[in-house]
Protein backbone atom coordinates (compact mmCIF):
# COMPACT_ATOMS: atom_id res chain seq x y z
CA UNK A 1 0.00 0.00 0.00
CA UNK A 2 1.36 3.37 -1.09
CA UNK A 3 1.96 6.11 1.97
CA UNK A 4 -0.59 8.66 2.14
CA UNK A 5 1.12 12.00 0.67
CA UNK A 6 -0.67 15.24 1.73
CA UNK A 7 -0.39 18.10 0.01
CA UNK A 8 1.24 21.38 0.88
CA UNK A 9 -1.37 24.17 2.45
CA UNK A 10 1.00 27.30 1.73
CA UNK A 11 1.97 27.30 4.53
CA UNK A 12 2.96 30.95 5.13
CA UNK A 13 1.03 32.60 2.38
CA UNK A 14 -1.40 34.93 3.09
CA UNK A 15 -5.25 34.42 4.02
CA UNK A 16 -7.24 34.61 0.63
CA UNK A 17 -9.56 38.00 0.82
CA UNK A 18 -12.81 38.89 0.41
CA UNK A 19 -13.87 42.43 -0.51
CA UNK A 20 -16.56 41.99 2.29
CA UNK A 21 -13.74 41.15 4.66
CA UNK A 22 -11.87 44.27 3.02
CA UNK A 23 -14.69 46.56 3.88
CA UNK A 24 -15.46 44.88 7.73
CA UNK A 25 -11.32 45.85 8.38
CA UNK A 26 -11.37 48.62 7.14
CA UNK A 27 -14.53 50.34 8.95
CA UNK A 28 -12.76 48.65 12.41
CA UNK A 29 -9.60 51.02 12.19
CA UNK A 30 -11.81 53.62 11.03
CA UNK A 31 -13.54 53.37 13.92
CA UNK A 32 -10.69 52.68 16.52
CA UNK A 33 -8.43 55.29 15.32
CA UNK A 34 -10.06 57.48 12.61
CA UNK A 35 -9.31 57.95 8.84
CA UNK A 36 -6.01 59.45 9.15
CA UNK A 37 -4.82 56.31 10.49
CA UNK A 38 -5.89 53.80 7.64
CA UNK A 39 -3.99 52.89 4.84
CA UNK A 40 -3.14 50.22 3.01
CA UNK A 41 -0.50 49.29 4.45
CA UNK A 42 -2.23 49.62 8.00
CA UNK A 43 -5.50 47.63 6.58
CA UNK A 44 -2.59 44.81 5.60
CA UNK A 45 -1.75 44.32 8.78
CA UNK A 46 -5.41 44.12 10.44
CA UNK A 47 -5.68 41.18 8.04
CA UNK A 48 -2.71 39.83 7.75
CA UNK A 49 -2.15 39.89 4.61
CA UNK A 50 0.07 41.92 2.13
CA UNK A 51 -0.98 45.81 0.71
CA UNK A 52 -0.72 43.90 -2.93
CA UNK A 53 -3.06 41.21 -2.30
CA UNK A 54 -5.50 44.30 -0.97
CA UNK A 55 -5.04 45.96 -4.65
CA UNK A 56 -6.50 42.84 -6.39
CA UNK A 57 -10.40 44.19 -4.76
CA UNK A 58 -9.90 47.78 -4.45
CA UNK A 59 -8.10 50.40 -6.51
CA UNK A 60 -6.88 52.56 -3.60
CA UNK A 61 -7.83 53.89 -1.08
CA UNK A 62 -10.29 56.36 -2.29
CA UNK A 63 -12.23 53.87 -3.62
CA UNK A 64 -11.83 51.66 -0.26
CA UNK A 65 -13.37 54.68 1.71
CA UNK A 66 -16.07 55.05 -0.89
CA UNK A 67 -16.99 50.96 -0.59
CA UNK A 68 -16.49 51.79 3.47
CA UNK A 69 -19.27 54.81 2.65
CA UNK A 70 -21.56 52.88 0.71
CA UNK A 71 -22.08 50.27 3.51
CA UNK A 72 -21.91 52.30 6.29
CA UNK A 73 -24.96 53.83 4.27
CA UNK A 74 -27.21 50.77 3.34
CA UNK A 75 -27.20 49.86 6.86
CA UNK A 76 -28.08 52.81 8.19
CA UNK A 77 -31.85 53.46 9.45
CA UNK A 78 -34.32 54.74 7.49
CA UNK A 79 -37.33 56.17 9.32
CA UNK A 80 -40.55 57.19 8.56
CA UNK A 81 -40.79 61.04 8.58
CA UNK A 82 -43.51 63.31 8.70
CA UNK A 83 -45.82 64.50 5.86
CA UNK A 84 -45.80 68.38 6.89
CA UNK A 85 -42.67 69.59 4.73
CA UNK A 86 -41.47 71.99 7.24
CA UNK A 87 -41.57 69.23 10.05
CA UNK A 88 -39.92 66.22 8.10
CA UNK A 89 -37.06 68.97 6.97
CA UNK A 90 -36.25 69.49 10.89
CA UNK A 91 -36.97 65.70 11.38
CA UNK A 92 -34.53 64.76 8.06
CA UNK A 93 -31.80 67.55 9.45
CA UNK A 94 -31.54 65.78 13.22
CA UNK A 95 -31.53 62.87 12.01
CA UNK A 96 -28.76 63.30 9.86
CA UNK A 97 -26.64 65.09 12.69
CA UNK A 98 -27.36 61.76 15.21
CA UNK A 99 -26.52 59.48 11.92
CA UNK A 100 -23.21 60.77 11.85
CA UNK A 101 -22.96 61.77 15.58
CA UNK A 102 -22.37 58.00 16.21
CA UNK A 103 -20.09 57.49 13.38
CA UNK A 104 -17.68 60.90 13.39
CA UNK A 105 -15.17 59.50 11.35
CA UNK A 106 -17.27 59.57 8.29
CA UNK A 107 -17.86 63.27 8.71
CA UNK A 108 -13.71 63.53 8.57
CA UNK A 109 -14.17 61.34 5.45
CA UNK A 110 -16.40 63.49 3.86
CA UNK A 111 -14.71 66.45 4.46
CA UNK A 112 -11.47 65.67 4.07
CA UNK A 113 -12.11 64.04 0.39
CA UNK A 114 -14.57 64.26 -2.46
CA UNK A 115 -16.21 61.11 -1.55
CA UNK A 116 -19.60 60.21 -0.87
CA UNK A 117 -21.31 56.78 -0.71
CA UNK A 118 -24.37 56.70 -3.39
CA UNK A 119 -26.93 55.43 -0.84
CA UNK A 120 -26.40 57.93 1.52
CA UNK A 121 -27.83 60.40 -0.88
CA UNK A 122 -31.36 59.34 -0.07
CA UNK A 123 -31.35 61.59 2.99
CA UNK A 124 -30.24 64.54 0.66
CA UNK A 125 -33.25 63.76 -1.39
CA UNK A 126 -35.55 64.15 1.44
CA UNK A 127 -34.14 67.59 2.65
CA UNK A 128 -33.67 68.79 -0.86
CA UNK A 129 -37.63 67.91 -1.40
CA UNK A 130 -38.89 69.22 1.72
CA UNK A 131 -37.67 72.29 1.19
CA UNK A 132 -38.71 72.65 -2.31
CA UNK A 133 -42.42 71.19 -0.97
CA UNK A 134 -42.55 74.33 1.69
CA UNK A 135 -42.39 76.99 -1.73
CA UNK A 136 -38.94 77.38 -2.55
CA UNK A 137 -37.02 76.81 -5.95
CA UNK A 138 -34.71 73.89 -6.59
CA UNK A 139 -32.41 76.47 -6.29
CA UNK A 140 -33.52 77.51 -2.81
CA UNK A 141 -33.86 74.22 -1.62
CA UNK A 142 -30.21 72.99 -2.14
CA UNK A 143 -28.81 76.56 -0.49
CA UNK A 144 -31.10 75.40 2.27
CA UNK A 145 -29.85 72.03 2.45
CA UNK A 146 -26.42 73.33 2.15
CA UNK A 147 -26.48 75.82 5.09
CA UNK A 148 -28.24 72.39 7.27
CA UNK A 149 -24.85 70.50 5.85
CA UNK A 150 -22.00 73.26 7.06
CA UNK A 151 -23.89 73.46 10.50
CA UNK A 152 -24.09 69.78 10.81
CA UNK A 153 -20.44 69.59 9.88
CA UNK A 154 -19.13 72.22 11.50
CA UNK A 155 -20.50 71.23 14.84
CA UNK A 156 -19.31 67.74 14.47
CA UNK A 157 -16.03 68.25 13.38
CA UNK A 158 -15.41 70.90 16.17
CA UNK A 159 -16.95 68.12 18.68
CA UNK A 160 -14.45 65.60 17.28
CA UNK A 161 -11.12 67.69 17.64
CA UNK A 162 -12.13 69.29 20.99
CA UNK A 163 -12.12 65.86 22.55
CA UNK A 164 -9.34 64.64 21.21
CA UNK A 165 -7.72 67.93 22.39
CA UNK A 166 -9.00 67.33 25.70
CA UNK A 167 -8.10 63.80 25.73
CA UNK A 168 -4.26 65.33 25.46
CA UNK A 169 -4.31 67.64 27.16
CA UNK A 170 -7.16 67.35 29.98
CA UNK A 171 -8.41 70.88 29.27
CA UNK A 172 -9.61 73.02 26.69
CA UNK A 173 -7.47 75.55 26.08
CA UNK A 174 -10.06 77.91 24.95
CA UNK A 175 -11.92 77.38 28.49
CA UNK A 176 -8.32 78.96 30.07
CA UNK A 177 -8.23 82.01 28.17
CA UNK A 178 -11.54 82.56 28.48
CA UNK A 179 -11.06 82.30 32.52
CA UNK A 180 -8.69 84.39 32.04
CA UNK A 181 -10.65 87.60 30.97
CA UNK A 182 -11.94 90.30 33.21
CA UNK A 183 -15.06 92.28 33.55
CA UNK A 184 -13.60 95.79 32.42
CA UNK A 185 -12.45 94.29 28.73
CA UNK A 186 -15.19 91.62 27.87
CA UNK A 187 -17.91 91.82 30.74
CA UNK A 188 -20.17 89.31 29.04
CA UNK A 189 -17.54 86.73 28.74
CA UNK A 190 -16.52 87.29 32.12
CA UNK A 191 -19.50 86.64 33.49
CA UNK A 192 -19.53 83.29 31.40
CA UNK A 193 -16.48 82.19 32.57
CA UNK A 194 -17.39 79.95 34.97
CA UNK A 195 -19.95 78.07 33.08
CA UNK A 196 -17.76 78.13 29.74
CA UNK A 197 -17.01 74.96 29.56
CA UNK A 198 -20.44 73.44 30.71
CA UNK A 199 -21.96 75.57 27.99
CA UNK A 200 -19.66 75.03 25.49
CA UNK A 201 -20.40 71.19 26.10
CA UNK A 202 -23.92 70.94 26.06
CA UNK A 203 -25.75 68.97 23.06
CA UNK A 204 -28.45 71.85 21.33
CA UNK A 205 -28.30 70.09 17.66
CA UNK A 206 -32.10 69.88 17.80
CA UNK A 207 -32.67 73.20 18.79
CA UNK A 208 -30.05 74.77 16.43
CA UNK A 209 -31.27 72.89 13.63
CA UNK A 210 -34.89 73.88 14.12
CA UNK A 211 -34.20 77.14 14.31
CA UNK A 212 -32.24 76.98 11.10
CA UNK A 213 -34.70 75.61 9.32
CA UNK A 214 -37.11 78.41 10.57
CA UNK A 215 -34.98 81.24 9.31
CA UNK A 216 -34.61 80.01 6.01
CA UNK A 217 -37.89 78.54 5.06
CA UNK A 218 -40.42 81.40 3.93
Amino acid sequence: MSAEVSRPRGVGRPPRLSLAAIIAAAERVLVAEGPEKLSMRRLATELGSTPMALYHHVRDKDELLVRVLESQARTMPRPDLPAEPRDRLVAASVLLYELLAERPWIVEVLTGDDLIGPSALWIVEVMVGAAADCGLTEDEAFYVYRTIWFYIVGDLIIRVTGGRRRARAGAAHQDGVVAGLTADDHPRLASLAGRWAELNARDTHRRALTAIVDGLLP
